[in-house]
């Protein structure tokens, strides 16, 4: 499986609020090359490192492609790119933020490009809570880790619940 997590806080010009800029990127990804299979619902996460910022939308979905690990991620770059996403600090506020999260079992040799599975996706609520919606039995490739362990395993003050609507 294919896991993409998808985050806003900022507002979008054109699609407005965050959980709207994030349901507009869903579409951007269900596209000639990509087929969403599954969407996790939208989630709600304080930031991380805790911050002063706005919250995040958060989501994760499943899809499938031809395009090889990098090339679906250049295509995830140029969606930000085309949404505005403006590249700053690395936990700075954004208008969409597209991780590939993880490809198949791939896992990512050392200065090979993309870093697979996502090296910090098992530290965050706000992708293993959504993850945990689409693909319960999912084990982490790398260390063999099911999400009951690794979200049993995160610090306390990640705040993370799903949304209503």
């Amino acid at each position: 499986m294919i896991f993409i997590g998808l985050g806003a806080n900022l507002p979008h010009p054109e699609f407005g609020a965050p959980k709207e800029t994030v349901r507009a990127a869903i579409r951007a990804l269900d596209g000639t090359n990509t087929s969403v299979l599954a969407c996790a619902p939208l989630y709600e996460s304080s930031p991380v490192p805790v911050s002063a910022d706005p919250w995040f939308v958060n989501t994760v979905l499943s899809l499938e492609t031809g395009l090889s690990a990098l090339d679906l991620l250049e295509f995830m770059h140029e969606i930000e790119d085309r949404f505005g996403r403006v590249r700053g600090d690395r936990n700075a506020p954004r208008v969409l933020d597209l991780d590939l999260i993880a490809y198949g079992n791939i896992v990512s040799g050392p200065d090979q490009r993309p870093v697979l599975p996502h090296p910090r996706m098992s530290e965050r609520a706000f992708v293993l809570m959504p993850l945990r919606d689409i693909a319960p039995d999912w084990r982490h490739p790398k260390t063999g880790a099911g999400l009951h362990e690794l979200l049993s395993g995160l610090p306390p003050d990640q705040e993370c619940r799903r949304m209503s609507g």
